[in-house]
């Protein structure tokens, strides 16, 4: 489904905006916190820095201590009763913060803020577990796509008011205070029309040590190795957002010597940036988890923040102070810009593919436990990210040398996950194919099992029909080749790093039973593989006959057709039983697919 008929549609729509004003709440309230700690308009012993860094630490410090347990209630407990429940929670938390802001209170308003880390870290799990439960396979990349971007927007929105509100000249706490109040009896209105998710593992027992509960929480992810890169992933993606966004006030002000209205627009920048790379990983995709699109990301990561570090490292300070109209006047300025906002871009295309990764795979019964993981390592990572930012200034790095040391970590952080997730280089290369050379349209693919062990059959007219079949398929293919297929440099890479299973041109029994045994071990594993063979009648060897004679997986029909010159259908048939997946019978139906 389209992105605006899902924001439309009653069992997405509710959903995002009871996130969209969940995060603006977060950062509104925290933003106008940290602003009235930094002029010192609250009464405390401490000074202004120490607040404002502890404001940080309070707020991230329930992540550790509670996603253990929100991840557990969000498998136990239906979904829109813990969101009912946080939202009511969260209109309770503002009338306590107002309070604090009326009082200037310090002591009151960090209690709020940390109740507002508790509410977030609750949602947390709720928020990434109840999308598979509402939204088919083909649409989480558009929902993930959405909830990204409408976040990156929220946290913009939610920054800037909260610093315009608390600024006011009379009556600014009591202004922000009825703004997060206002947002937060909105959120509660809007979630009650989300509509309801039935709870994936009811007879749990739940266990309340945070400690041991979070080392079981990260157990569960790392059951599927892939998903647990997916979290790694996405956690340094938050690393790296959380190291650039610290270092904005320092590019305005002291890099570019802008006031504070430079600051709020690379903010803007960064944001739309972010939202827009969301919003393209969708139009990309199609309808699939396109991992393909996670390289290119990496790219951007690291090409567009070593440009905006030379950028910045030539800028000149003006004799006085910048002005948005002043930056906007400078060539040099609207580089940087650019570059801000595809670096911020190409985050999108890297988070949204690995988030939706994650929901996919992961195990159902556990999957909020597991998205209660992701959100626990994400926030170390925040953490760390903080301390390294604060090591490297204190050792005396620029801005544009810390950003310089942040691409080229990056490197190191995308070539480690390529090397052990070889699905991200390969369905690159897929997606190349099925982009830059063909445009792949599909049909049937709803025949096509979404989980357990199935069988495709295709007959090849070319090489590069392997990574079409790829292209068009929403699950990992383990192709069943003949092992001429290997000669060829680049199908040989994408069939290695795809496992695939090589049938012998000559009569080798040794190489034949191994191969059979393969085969097997797949369709026993619950994969999908495809018997890509050649010829209109393709004769398959006896040994994989009676596997998928024996094998209760459907067998379905699959046909390619060039419609155009550059434009190829893949189209997918009804699935057969084993026992009726006869030569005759597939050759018939390959025909008339075609």
């Amino acid at each position: 489904m389209h992105a605006g008929l899902l924001l439309r549609s009653r069992r997405f729509g509710p959903f995002f905006w009871t996130q969209f004003l969940g995060a603006l709440n977060d950062n509104l309230f925290k933003n106008a916190l940290v602003i009235l700690f930094a002029f010192g308009a609250a009464t405390s012993p401490l000074s202004a820095d120490v607040l404002v860094n502890l404001a940080g630490g309070v707020f991230m410090l329930p992540f550790f201590l509670f996603s253990a347990l929100a991840g557990q209630l969000a498998d136990k407990i239906e979904k829109t009763r813990i969101i009912r429940a946080v939202k009511a929670f969260e209109v309770a938390i503002m009338a306590f913060g107002a309070v604090g802001f009326a009082a200037r209170s310090v002591p009151l308003l960090m209690t709020a803020l940390f109740l507002m880390g508790v509410h977030s870290a609750v949602f947390g799990p709720v928020k990434f577990g109840i999308l598979p439960q509402h939204l088919a396979d083909e649409e989480l990349v558009a929902g993930n796509a959405l909830v990204e971007s409408g976040t990156f927007v929220a946290i913009l929105l939610g920054t800037v008011l909260g610093g315009v509100l608390i600024a006011l000249p009379a009556g600014g706490p009591a202004a922000a205070s009825a703004a997060t109040l206002g947002v937060a009896l909105a959120g509660w209105a809007v979630c009650r029309r989300i509509p309801p998710a039935p709870p994936s593992d009811p007879g749990m027992r739940v266990r309340w040590n945070p400690v041991t509960e979070t080392w079981r929480l990260v157990g569960f992810a790392r059951e599927v190795p892939s998903v647990w890169l997916s979290i790694l992933g996405v956690s340094w993606f938050w690393f790296y957002g959380a190291l650039f966004l610290a270092q904005f006030a320092g590019l305005g002000r002291d890099v570019l010597g802008g006031d504070e209205h430079v600051v709020t627009l690379l903010l803007t920048v960064f944001s739309i940036g972010v939202g827009a790379g969301c919003m393209l990983c969708e139009r990309l995709s199609g309808d699939v988890v396109e991992l393909g699109l996670v390289p290119l990301g990496a790219l951007g990561l690291t090409v567009f923040a070593l440009d905006l570090a030379a950028a910045a490292a030539g800028a000149a300070a003006p004799a006085g102070t910048l002005d948005v109209a002043a930056f906007a006047a400078s060539p040099r300025h609207w580089r940087l810009a650019l570059d801000l906002a595809a670096l911020a871009a190409s985050g999108g295309l890297f988070i949204v593919p690995l988030m939706a990764f994650v929901q996919q795979r992961s195990d159902p019964a556990h999957r909020a436990r597991i998205i209660a993981a992701n959100n626990v390592v994400s926030a170390l990572l925040m953490v760390i990210a903080a301390g390294f930012g604060i090591a490297m200034k204190a050792a005396g790095a620029s801005v544009p040398q810390l950003l310089v040391v942040t691409a080229v970590l990056n490197v190191g952080v995308a070539l480690a996950l390529s090397a052990a997730m070889p699905d991200l280089f390969v369905r690159l290369v897929v997606w190349l194919v099925a982009h830059a050379v063909y445009r792949v349209e599909r049909r049937g693919l709803e025949h096509v099992p979404r989980s357990g062990p199935a069988v495709l059959v295709a007959t090849s007219a070319s090489a590069v029909d392997p990574l079409v079949i790829a292209s068009a398929s929403r699950r990992p293919i383990r192709f069943v080749v003949d092992d001429a297929a290997y000669r060829m440099p680049l199908l040989r890479f994408v069939l290695r790093a795809g496992r695939a299973i090589s049938i012998p041109s000559r009569d080798d029994p040794a190489l034949l039973g191994s191969a059979a045994d393969a085969l097997a071990a797949a369709l026993a594993g619950g994969e999908l593989v495809c018997l890509l063979l050649e010829g209109e009648r393709p004769p398959v060897c006896p040994d994989v006959a009676r596997i998928l004679a024996r094998s209760s997986a459907p067998v379905v029909p699959v046909a390619l057709g060039r419609i155009r010159s550059r434009r190829i259908e893949v189209v997918c048939g009804p699935p057969l039983a084993p026992a009726d997946a006869t030569a005759d019978v597939l050759a018939a139906r390959l025909r008339a697919l075609r």
